[in-house]
């Protein structure tokens, strides 16, 4: 969960560019970030690929007011509203962008080529189908920030009680990149958007943070197999909630235009 998902992006940064709020330049510079190119495939009156800023454009022509963000997981569709071949494709991909005002869904496909340390990424967003009907399992924004705020005590008494080490390599890559990101961050969610959203979203970072030097950093006290399990058990639902929330801050925007 360290890493910022591109649906999020697209999203926030589509719905600033619906709303008039910044530049279609702007907008497109936001959403492919560090990646070489995005292009957007399957687009109604086109027969290939084309690029984002001409796939916005046309998304609004399609009647598109506003952009959703789905972040699901096995057995938690969370954000998605069918039909099956969407939401199988989203599932692989573990992100997708749900338009709002026409039955339009777009999920990324990830291209890399090149060394290590010089990768060439490219982003293929397959737009499909979707059924228009409220996201499964999203919560309101006060929602996601009451439930957030208890998973991320009980995350930190997780590590506490089994010892998970908070220290060394992975653990210091892990703060360092979060920090990084919260620096050049202030723009994490597109102009427009509430501040409540800002802050669940960088709440929800936190516990995803929290989440991720559990895992990865060794087993820290952990060591025998029942604890191991045990650790499991007790963060998946904690990452349950911060990808909950995480969808909830992008689809403010949708929420308070639709209120």
């Amino acid at each position: 969960m360290l890493s910022e998902e591109r649906s999020g992006r697209l999203a926030a940064w589509g719905n600033a560019l619906l709303a008039g709020l910044v530049s279609p330049d702007d907008a497109v510079l936001a959403v492919v970030g560090d990646d070489a190119v995005h292009r957007v495939e399957g687009l109604p009156g086109e027969s290939g690929p084309v690029g984002l800023t001409l796939a916005l454009g046309r998304l609004r022509s399609l009647g598109v007011t506003g952009f959703r963000v789905a972040l699901p997981a096995p057995g938690h569709p969370l954000g998605l509203s069918g039909p099956p071949e969407f939401n199988a494709r989203a599932l692989e991909a573990e992100e997708a962008v749900v338009a709002f005002g026409a039955p339009y869904g777009l999920v990324p496909e990830v291209y890399e080529a090149g060394p290590d340390g010089d990768l060439h990424v490219e982003v293929v967003w397959h737009c499909l189908p979707v059924r228009e009907a409220p996201p499964a399992d999203v919560p309101s924004l006060g929602e996601a920030e009451r439930e957030l705020a208890e998973a991320l005590r009980e995350a930190t008494a997780v590590l506490s009680r089994l010892d998970v080490a908070g220290s060394g390599p992975v653990a210091e890559a892990a703060v360092d990149a979060y920090r990084a990101r919260a620096e050049r961050g202030r723009e994490a969610l597109a102009p427009g958007y509430p501040p409540r959203a800002v802050r669940v979203l960088e709440l929800a970072q936190r516990v995803g943070l929290l989440i991720s030097v559990a895992y990865e950093n060794g087993h820290g006290g952990a060591v025998s197999a029942s604890e191991m399990a045990a650790r499991g058990e007790a963060l998946r639902p904690v990452e349950r909630t911060a990808r909950r929330a995480q969808v909830a801050a992008y689809n403010a925007f949708v929420e308070e235009r639709e209120r």
